[in-house]
C-alpha cells in the first residue's frame, strides 16, 4: 500500500508543478497551424486552400486575393476550419479569374495575423515560342533541333520522326528536357520529318514539322578542329530544380566533351550526370552549384580543344536569418523590431500591423530591415509581422508589442499654439499638463512637414522651465504640424493635440537652369524648368532674362511672367557668342541671378548642317548626370555623329566626347556634388558642325545627414564576380535590407588592378542587381565595386572584389623555330614565345613526321609545358626527311601552328659529313647546328674566358710542381744527415731501396687487427696477441714519375705510428692497408687525382671507419697520411693485397724469395723509374746480401 501512496503523491506533485508551466508553454495568443501553399489545378476543378489558426477564441478568419478582401459566393466560400473552398476554378479574363495570390487573415482579441502567400495557377499551355528549323547535314555529322513553349506546369517534351514516336534506344539520339534533340553520327536513314510534342495536364501541342536532309559525305575526310555548335547558356535555376547545360560539338575525329568549373572547384559528382554525348545535368541544385561552368571539346589523342562557358545562378526563396522578438514597452517609449532575410534575388521586407501594411510617418520609421516605433501610444499594442518576399516565394515572422500603462504619469500638454515668425521660423507655445504638472522634468517638441508621405519627424528636447520654443530650421512657404509631449521620471504623457502652421515666403534660393538651342542663325530658344518648392520658397511671380554679346557690355533685359518656361530671342547676329542669365522672383522680391551661360549662334550659310538636338539633362546621383537627346530625321541632314562638351561653372571646357550617330544617351561620371555644370551637344556631318544645344544642370549633395537627418543607405553586399570569357565578367550583388519602395539605381566601378590614371576608371549604370561588364582586356585582373543611389542619396562603395578575365587563345604561332640533330637518331627543336605579350601559354604541341607519314596523315605528337621552349625528337630514322611544326595553347584554345620546317637525316653516318641538315620555307627561321644560336660577340666572349681559365690552370700546376721538387730535395738532404740504423733497420732499408723512386706505403691494420682508438702503447694486437706490421706496395702510375727520377736517389724515411690495445676501449678496423711516408710532400697528382688511383681511393675510404669514440688519436692521424709517390709491385707479391698476412719478421719473408724474383723486381722498378742497368745490378746485389 505504501508504494501506491508514494506514486500517488509523486503524480500530484508533478501535476501541481506542471500546471503553471503548461500554461506558459502551451498558451499562445494567435498563430497558424496550417497555411496555404502554391497549387496548380485544371479549369473547372475544385480546390481547397488550407488555413487553420490556433489561439484564444473566438478567431475570425477572412481571405485576401491579391491584397483585396475576398467576397464569398456560392462557388467560393470558407469551410468551418477556416480553409477556402473553390468548387469550380474559373479562368476568365480580368478580375473574374480565380488565378492569383491568396492569403488568409486570423483575428482575435490580441490582434490579427496574415498567412504566407499562396499562388493559385490554372494549368495552361501557350503556343510554341520557338519552332524547330529544317537543317541540311552531311552523313556522319551532327544534327540538332530545338523547340520552346511556355506552360504551367512545365511540359514534357518528346519528338516524332515521320509522325511516329522517335525511339530513344539508340545512343546516337539524345532528347534534353528543355526541348533539344541531338542526333550524332547522322545516317541516311535519319533523313525525314521531325516535330516536337509538348504535354502537360492541361493540353498537348505539336510543333510544325521540320525536315532533316542528309547529304553524302565527301570522299577523303580531312581532319577538322573541334567546334562547339551549341554551347551552354547563362541560366537561372530555382533551388532544388534541375539545371541543363548543353554542349554539342563537331570535328574530325569526333571530339570528346569534358566539363569543369572556372573557379577550379570540383563538380559535384553526386548531383550531376552527363546526358547523351556531353550535356551536363545538375539535379536538386543547391547554392554551392552556382558558378561558371566550362565545356571543353577535345580532339582525341591531341590537346586540340575548344571551350565554351556559361554562368549558373541558383535562385533561392527567402529565408529568415534574424527574426523579430516580442517586446513589452511603456507608453511613450521606443520599440525596435529587427528582421533580416536572405534569398536570391534579395528579398524585399514589408511590415504589417494587425494584417495591414505599415507606412512610415513621424513616429514610425522603417530602414535597414528594422521597424522603429517612437513615442509609443496605446494604439501601438498589436501583432507585427515581417514579410520577406521575392519572385520565388514569401515567408513571414510575427512578434507582439505589449504597451504597459502607468497611472502615475502626467496628462498631455494643453492649448498648443503656433505663430509664424519668418520664412524659416515658427513660435510654438503651450500650457502645462492639468495633472502632475509639478512632476514634469522636460518637454519634447515634435514637428514634420504636413504635405506628402513618409516625411521625417524631428524632435527637440527642452527643459521644464519654459512652455515656449522657436523652431528656426524650417523651409519657406511650407506647412508644418507640431505636437508636444511631457516627461516625468516614470514615463511620458500622451501626445498633445496637433497644430498646423505655415512659414512665410522668401526670395528664391537660386535661379532656374537654362537650356539654349538655335533654330536659325539669328535666334536662340531659351527654356528652363520650374523651380521646386524647396528652391522657389514660395510662388514664383516672374522671371527676368538678361542677354548680351561676349564683345559688348550693354545688357538687354526682358521680364517674363512666372508661368512661362521658355522664350525665343530673335533678330540676333549669326556666328556670334551670346551670354545669357535669368533670375526668378516671389512676392518677397528677386532672388539670386544665375551665372552667364554662353551660346554661339550658327553661321549664316546655305550649307545644310544638322539642327540642334533636343537635350534633356537629369542628375542620377550626386556625381552622375544622364544626358538624353532627340534629333528628328528632318533635322539630321545626313548626320555622322555627335560632339558633347561639359564643364563646371567658371571652369574651362572639358575634352571633347565623340559619340556615334546611333547614340541618344550618355552618362557623365565623376562630377562633384552640389556643383553647376554646363553641357553642350551638337551633331555634325561632312559639311561641318551643326547647331548646338546648351543646358545647365546642378548635381545634388551626396551627404544628406545635415539636410534630412537620415543616414546614407548602406552599400550593396554579397558582391560576387565570375569570369564569363576573356572580355567579360558577370557581377551580381544583394540589395541592402531596407523597405523603401523607391527606384534604386546602381553604379558599377571597374578598373584594372594597379591603374594609375584615374580617368580610365569605368563607371556603369544599371537598375538591376546583376551586370555583365564587357569589353575588358583578356588575362587582366580587375577590381569591382558597387554603390547604390536612392532618392538623391548615395551609399558608400561596397568592398572591392577582384576577378581576372580568361586569357585569349593564342593567335600567333611560336617564333624562331630551330631544329638540330644532336645524336644519330635524336634532334632538338627549340622556339620562342609567340609575339603576344597578353596571352598566357600553358603548353606547346610539337608535331613531327617523316614525309611518308605526313602523306598518310600520321603525325607524332609531343606536349610540353608552357615554361619549356625546347623538346627532343627521338628515334628518328636515317635517310628520312622530317617535317616539324609547333603551336602554343592555353585553357581557352589552341593557337595556329608555325610554318612547317624540314629536317634531313642522312643515311650514311660514317662519311664524317655533318648529318645535321635542316631547311624550311623561305619565310621560316633558319636552323643552327648547335643547341643555341650564338652571335659573334657571344662566341668571342666565350673564347676569351676559356683562354684565361687555361692560363690560370697552367700557372697553378707549374707552381705546385716547383714546390714539390723543392720539398723532395730537402727530404733527401735530411735523410742523409740521419745516423746509421741497426742491422735490422738496414734490412728494411734494403728492401725499400729497390723502389727508390716508387711510392713507399705504410702497412695499415687488416680487418683482424685492432688499434686502440683512444691512444696507448705502440702495440698492435689481434685475437692471438701482439703482432708486427708488414710492408705492402700497391701498383700506382704517376704522371710525374720522370720528374721524380731526375731528382736522384732518395731514401724513404718510414715511420710507424703504433698503438696498443687495452680491454674495454673502442678500436678501429681497417679494410685495406696503405703505405705512408710522413716526410714526403704532396704533389699535384694527389690533389687532382688520377684514373689509376681508384683503388687507393677506395682503400682510403675504407680505412676511415670509426669506432664508438667518434675521433682519431694523434698517432692514428699520422698513419692515415697517405703518400703520393709512384709505386710498383711484382706479380709475385700481389697476393698480399687480398690476404690478411701477419708478418713477424720482414727479413724472414725476404729469405723466402728467390734471387731471380728479386733481380726481376729490381729490374722492373728501374725500367719503370728510368734508372740505369748498373744501378739495377747494385740494387739486386744489396738485396741478396740482406
Amino acid at each position: 500500500m505504501a508504494p501506491v501512496q508514494r506514486k500517488l503523491y509523486q503524480r500530484l506533485l508533478l501535476f501541481v508543478i506542471f500546471l503553471p508551466i503548461s500554461g506558459v508553454f502551451c498558451f499562445s495568443e494567435l498563430f497558424f497551424i496550417k497555411e496555404p501553399h502554391d497549387v496548380t489545378v485544371m479549369r473547372k476543378e475544385a480546390v481547397i486552400l488550407d488555413c487553420q489558426a490556433h489561439g484564444e477564441a473566438p478567431i475570425d478568419m477572412t481571405w485576401l486575393k491579391n491584397g483585396v478582401k475576398l467576397v464569398e459566393n456560392e462557388r467560393v466560400y470558407l469551410l468551418s476550419n477556416g480553409s477556402l473552398y473553390i468548387s469550380e476554378v474559373e479562368s476568365r479574363r480580368g478580375d473574374k479569374s480565380d488565378e492569383g495570390c491568396y492569403q488568409c487573415l486570423a483575428q482575435n482579441k490580441y490582434g490579427t495575423i496574415l498567412s504566407q502567400k499562396a499562388r493559385l495557377t490554372i494549368a495552361s499551355m501557350s503556343s510554341f515560342a520557338l519552332q524547330p528549323m529544317s537543317v541540311v547535314v552531311t552523313e556522319g555529322s551532327v544534327a540538332r533541333f530545338s523547340c520552346k513553349i511556355s506552360a504551367h506546369p512545365p511540359p514534357i517534351i518528346t519528338w516524332e520522326f515521320n509522325r511516329v514516336t522517335l525511339p530513344l534506344s539508340s545512343e546516337r539520339i539524345t532528347v534534353l528536357p528543355n526541348g533539344v534533340l541531338q542526333i550524332h553520327g547522322v545516317r541516311r536513314a535519319d533523313a525525314g520529318h521531325y516535330r516536337c510534342i509538348a504535354t502537360n495536364i492541361a493540353s498537348r501541342r505539336r510543333s510544325t514539322e521540320t525536315t532533316l536532309t542528309v547529304t553524302p559525305a565527301p570522299g577523303p575526310q580531312h581532319p577538322q578542329r573541334p567546334r562547339i555548335i551549341a554551347g551552354p547558356q547563362n541560366i537561372s535555376v530555382s533551388l532544388h530544380q534541375n539545371a541543363i547545360l548543353e554542349c554539342l560539338a563537331t570535328g574530325n575525329p569526333r571530339p570528346l566533351i569534358s566539363w569543369s568549373r572556372a573557379d577550379s572547384k570540383s563538380i559535384d559528382v553526386y548531383n550531376t550526370k552527363v546526358l547523351g554525348n556531353g550535356n551536363l545535368i545538375i539535379t536538386d541544385i543547391k547554392p554551392q552549384h552556382g558558378g561558371v561552368y566550362m565545356c571543353r571539346a577535345t580532339t582525341p589523342g591531341t590537346r586540340n580543344f575548344t571551350v565554351a562557358s556559361a554562368n549558373v545562378t541558383v535562385l533561392a526563396p527567402p529565408s529568415f536569418v534574424e527574426w523579430p522578438e516580442s517586446l513589452t514597452r511603456p507608453r511613450a517609449g521606443t520599440a525596435r523590431f529587427v528582421c533580416h532575410a536572405e534569398g536570391v534575388p534579395a528579398p524585399q521586407i514589408t511590415w504589417f500591423k494587425n494584417g495591414e501594411k505599415v507606412h512610415s510617418n513621424g513616429r514610425i520609421k522603417m530602414y535597414h530591415s528594422k521597424l522603429v516605433i517612437n513615442q509609443i501610444i496605446l494604439e501601438d499594442d498589436a501583432i507585427y509581422q515581417c514579410q520577406a518576399d521575392n519572385k520565388l516565394g514569401s515567408v513571414l515572422s510575427m512578434a507582439r508589442l505589449i504597451v504597459v500603462m502607468s497611472e502615475d504619469r502626467p496628462s498631455a500638454p494643453r492649448n498648443i499654439r503656433a505663430d509664424t515668425v519668418s520664412s524659416t521660423a515658427i513660435l510654438l507655445a503651450w500650457d502645462r499638463p492639468q495633472y502632475n504638472s509639478d512632476k514634469v522634468i522636460a518637454y519634447s517638441v515634435h514637428y514634420m512637414k504636413a504635405e506628402g508621405l513618409n516625411n521625417e519627424e524631428y524632435q527637440v528636447v527642452i527643459g521644464n522651465d519654459t512652455t515656449r520654443y522657436i523652431i528656426d530650421d524650417l523651409e519657406p512657404a511650407r506647412n508644418y504640424t507640431f505636437y508636444v509631449v511631457a516627461y516625468m521620471p516614470m514615463g511620458a504623457s500622451r501626445m498633445s493635440d496637433h497644430v498646423f502652421q505655415h512659414t512665410l515666403e522668401d526670395v528664391p534660393l537660386r535661379a532656374p537652369e537654362l537650356s539654349l538651342t538655335s533654330r536659325s542663325p539669328t535666334d536662340i530658344q531659351v527654356s528652363w524648368q520650374p523651380l521646386s518648392k524647396k528652391l522657389s520658397r514660395g510662388r514664383v511671380s516672374g522671371y527676368r532674362l538678361s542677354y548680351r554679346t561676349s564683345a559688348e557690355s550693354a545688357v538687354s533685359q526682358l521680364e517674363l511672367p512666372g508661368e512661362m518656361t521658355q522664350h525665343l530671342l530673335e533678330n540676333l547676329q549669326p556666328d556670334t557668342i551670346y551670354l545669357l542669365r535669368i533670375v526668378a522672383a516671389t512676392s518677397i522680391g528677386w532672388g539670386e541671378q544665375s551665372a552667364w551661360t554662353s551660346h554661339r549662334t550658327p553661321k549664316a550659310s546655305s550649307a545644310q548642317v544638322p539642327l540642334a538636338p533636343e537635350l534633356h539633362l537629369e542628375p542620377l546621383n550626386c556625381t552622375t548626370i544622364s544626358a538624353r537627346w532627340v534629333l528628328t530625321p528632318r533635322k539630321s541632314a545626313n548626320m555622322q555623329g555627335y560632339k558633347l562638351f561639359y564643364h563646371e561653372e567658371s571652369q574651362p571646357e572639358s575634352a571633347l566626347v565623340q559619340l556615334h550617330a546611333s547614340a541618344n544617351t550618355h552618362i557623365i561620371e565623376g562630377l562633384d556634388p552640389r556643383k553647376k555644370y554646363h553641357v553642350k551637344l551638337l551633331a555634325y556631318n561632312v559639311v561641318g558642325d551643326g547647331y548646338q544645344a546648351d543646358q545647365t544642370v546642378s548635381t545634388p549633395g551626396c551627404v544628406s545627414v545635415r539636410d534630412r537627418l537620415v543616414p546614407p543607405p548602406p552599400p550593396p553586399h554579397n558582391v560576387h564576380a565570375r569570369t564569363n570569357s576573356s572580355s567579360a565578367v558577370f557581377l551580381h550583388w544583394a540589395r541592402p535590407a531596407f523597405t523603401s519602395s523607391q527606384v534604386v539605381n546602381y553604379t558599377v566601378r571597374c578598373n584594372p588592378v594597379g591603374l594609375q590614371n584615374a580617368s580610365l576608371v569605368l563607371y556603369l549604370q544599371t537598375s538591376q542587381q546583376s551586370f555583365m561588364v564587357r569589353d575588358l582586356e583578356p588575362n587582366t585582373k580587375y577590381e569591382f565595386a558597387i554603390r547604390l543611389h536612392i532618392d538623391q542619396l548615395s551609399s558608400p562603395w561596397s568592398p572591392v572584389v577582384y576577378q581576372s578575365t580568361f586569357p585569349d587563345a593564342p593567335t600567333q604561332p611560336p617564333s624562331n623555330i630551330k631544329v638540330a640533330l644532336i645524336e644519330e637518331d635524336t634532334a632538338l627543336v627549340s622556339w620562342k614565345l609567340p609575339d603576344e605579350s597578353s596571352v598566357a601559354v600553358t603548353h606547346y604541341t610539337i608535331l613531327y613526321a617523316s614525309r611518308s607519314d605526313w602523306l598518310a596523315g600520321k603525325w607524332q605528337v609531343l606536349q610540353k609545358e608552357g615554361s619549356i621552349t625546347m623538346a627532343l625528337l627521338e628515334n628518328l630514322k636515317p635517310g628520312q626527311v622530317y617535317l616539324v611544326k609547333v603551336s602554343a595553347s592555353n585553357n581557352m584554345g589552341d593557337g595556329p601552328f608555325s610554318p612547317t620546317v624540314e629536317l634531313t637525316v642522312r643515311a650514311d653516318l660514317s662519311t664524317g659529313n655533318d648529318i645535321r641538315l635542316s631547311r624550311g620555307p623561305t619565310h621560316s627561321t633558319g636552323f643552327s647546328d648547335s643547341f643555341y644560336h650564338l652571335d659573334q660577340k657571344s662566341v668571342t666572349g666565350i673564347g676569351v674566358g676559356v683562354c684565361i681559365a687555361l692560363i690560370c690552370i697552367i700557372i697553378c700546376a707549374f707552381i705546385i710542381v716547383c714546390r714539390g721538387k723543392k720539398s723532395k730535395l730537402s727530404a733527401v738532404k735530411t735523410y742523409r744527415e740521419q745516423p746509421s740504423t741497426s742491422a735490422a733497420d738496414a734490412g728494411h732499408l734494403g728492401i725499400e731501396g729497390q723502389a727508390e723512386n716508387a711510392e713507399v706505403t705504410m702497412p695499415m691494420v687488416s680487418r683482424s687487427h685492432f688499434i686502440d682508438a683512444k691512444g696507448g702503447t705502440n702495440l698492435i694486437i689481434n685475437s692471438l696477441g701482439p703482432v708486427q706490421l708488414c710492408s705492402q706496395k700497391k701498383k700506382k702510375w704517376s704522371l710525374f714519375s720522370s720528374d721524380v727520377t731526375k731528382d736522384g736517389k732518395e731514401a724513404q724515411n718510414k715511420s710507424y705510428g703504433v698503438v696498443s690495445y687495452q680491454a674495454g676501449t673502442t678500436v678501429l678496423t681497417f679494410e685495406e692497408e696503405l703505405s705512408i711516408s710522413p716526410n714526403q710532400p704532396t704533389t699535384l697528382q694527389s690533389l687532382l687525382g688520377r684514373p689509376g688511383d681508384m683503388e687507393g681511393s677506395s682503400n682510403s675510404e675504407g680505412s676511415h671507419e670509426t669506432g664508438d669514440s667518434g675521433r682519431y688519436s694523434h698517432d692514428e692521424t699520422e698513419m692515415t697520411n697517405l703518400s703520393s709517390g709512384p709505386n710498383s709491385r711484382p706479380s709475385s707479391l700481389r697476393a698480399e693485397d687480398s690476404g690478411d698476412l701477419d708478418c713477424g719478421d720482414p727479413a724472414g719473408e725476404l729469405n723466402k724469395l728467390s734471387a731471380k724474383s728479386l733481380t726481376d723486381l729490381t729490374g722492373k722498378e728501374c725500367v719503370d723509374g728510368g734508372c740505369s742497368r748498373q744501378e739495377a745490378q747494385s740494387r739486386s746485389q744489396s738485396a741478396l746480401s740482406v
